[in-house]
């Protein structure tokens, strides 16, 4: 055979060079991780068939092996994007996050300054609506009037005390008792400790570790919350404790008796700490929040009075007729008082009268010709809100709502309850209210209501959709 001509061999070797650049540059699939890591960065793999006939299966095959054929270099490059592309997503949701976050500390920082100036309302009255009586929760246990109850900082316990000088630790969800502290038997305070008096007066530290408890014995005692231990008692005062309070964020405890004298104690230390004189009559009340102050109710001497701890000084204010029994600080400004003479009235701590005061907020009782007003036994208010509660004798609580910077009163609605309503608390969350019922006032036995049950009441605050959203701190 002859050899081929020079042209047919240039032929061959272009053909050959041509298979050897085609070997060079093997076709390969993506692996699956790839494909869908590509799909992520927002490459379409896959195109959607738009046309009226559908093309053969394997025609489709080819064209997807055909659309995911890559270089080493095309591949690095497609690489690159996608990690640039998720350090862009990345750093973007860290700038969200960061907003977020310094939005939400700005806000609470906010709230932290309004409410050390008194200046926090958040407007919750207008969202309550009056309670089904069948929800109201009736706790059963002590024997004689309820005189004062507190409730634990997570709103999960309730404590109550009675005179018949036992303490009950209840749970708020189940209405169970957790634990009894009976009452005391002169002579074995060794193998019992417990009040052998009335108690009248009790306080839970902010952080739920302590409880304090005082009676009609002069004594003060102080009890491991979470498991109801004794710890120690206070000795000190000259008649009965009838207030105490921690100051908010510290072991720091106040107490007011019917000596005329507040005393302060630091709980933690089991330590005396000094005694302030000067109310005229027996004090019958005592609160206090964050700052280094309390207030107090003078009783027959017609006066508040906030003691300023520090300087060791007290500011007098008058606005009662008769004797003032209960005290409740709203804000770190603001504080809610009630009397015998039936009157409820409202004050600012910068001003010496009262800001508003509603004469015979329960009414009337006893014969016509010979009416008097029904006595304000409680107060209590909704910590940094525009929400107030009373309780009396007159088979109601009244919730109240504090407007146009707490210069005016309006009655929202009553909730029925039977006897002397002795004290009241808010839950933190402002979910519900507590109530503690007695036959028989917690500071005497002027009045006995037979029908009345001794009982502790846990009546749940209905909120309105629509009165969900007004729940934002202003400024007052």
């Amino acid at each position: 055979m002859a050899a081929p001509g020079p042209k047919k061999r240039q032929q061959r070797q272009r053909g050959a060079s041509a298979s050897a650049a085609a070997a060079g540059r093997k076709r390969r699939k993506v692996p699956a991780g790839e494909e869908k890591v590509w799909q992520k960065a927002g490459s379409k793999l896959n195109e959607e068939i738009s046309s009226d006939s559908e093309p053969d299966v394997s025609e489709n095959k080819n064209e997807a092996e055909e659309e995911i054929e890559e270089t080493p270099q095309e591949k690095k490059l497609r690489l690159a994007k996608l990690y640039l592309e998720q350090l862009r997503q990345q750093e973007e949701e860290k700038a969200e996050q960061e907003a977020f976050e310094k939005d939400l500390v700005a806000g609470r920082l906010k709230e932290d300054v309004l409410e050390q100036k008194g200046k926090l309302q958040r407007q919750i009255a207008n969202s309550l609506q009056p309670p089904d009586i069948s929800d109201i929760k009736i706790l059963r246990g002590h024997q004689l009037p309820i005189t004062c109850l507190v409730i634990s900082p997570d709103d999960k316990y309730i404590f109550s005390a009675s005179k018949d000088c036992s303490i009950i630790k209840w749970d708020v969800e189940s209405g169970k008792k957790l634990h009894v502290i009976h009452r005391g038997k002169k002579g074995a305070e060794g193998s019992h400790v417990g009040h052998t008096a009335h108690i009248i007066s009790m306080a839970v530290s902010s952080d739920g570790k302590f409880l304090a408890t005082g009676d009609r014995s002069k004594l003060i005692m102080i009890w491991e919350a979470a498991t109801c231990r004794h710890l120690y008692k206070f000795t000190g005062h000259r008649d009965t404790v009838s207030g105490l309070s921690f100051r908010k964020g510290t072991h720091q405890l106040y107490s007011a008796s019917h000596d005329r004298s507040v005393k302060v104690w630091n709980v933690a230390e089991n330590a005396y700490v000094e005694t302030l004189f000067g109310h005229q009559d027996v004090i019958t009340g005592l609160d206090s929040l964050s700052r280094e102050c309390c207030v107090t109710s003078g009783g027959r001497d017609g006066t508040v009075r906030i003691w300023k701890i520090a300087e060791e000084s007290q500011l007098v204010f008058y606005g009662h007729q008769g004797s003032i029994d209960c005290i409740q600080l709203i804000n770190e400004e603001h504080m809610v008082s009630g009397a015998d003479d039936g009157s409820v009235a409202l004050w600012g701590l910068s001003k010496k009268k009262p800001l508003k005061v509603v004469k015979h907020a329960h009414g009337f009782h006893g014969a016509q010709g010979l009416e008097q007003p029904f006595w304000i036994s409680s107060v209590a208010g909704l910590l940094n809100s525009d929400l107030v509660a009373t309780g009396s004798h007159s088979n109601s609580v009244k919730l109240w709502k504090c407007g146009e910077g707490f210069r005016k009163l309006e009655l929202l609605f009553e909730i029925p309850l039977i006897g002397f309503v002795n004290s009241l608390k808010f839950a933190n969350s402002g979910n519900f209210l507590v109530a503690g019922v007695g036959q028989e006032h917690r500071l005497g036995r002027w009045w006995r209501i037979k029908e009345a049950k001794n009982s502790v009441c846990i009546i749940p605050l209905k909120k309105t959709i629509a009165g969900n959203s007004q729940k934002q701190p202003e400024v007052s």
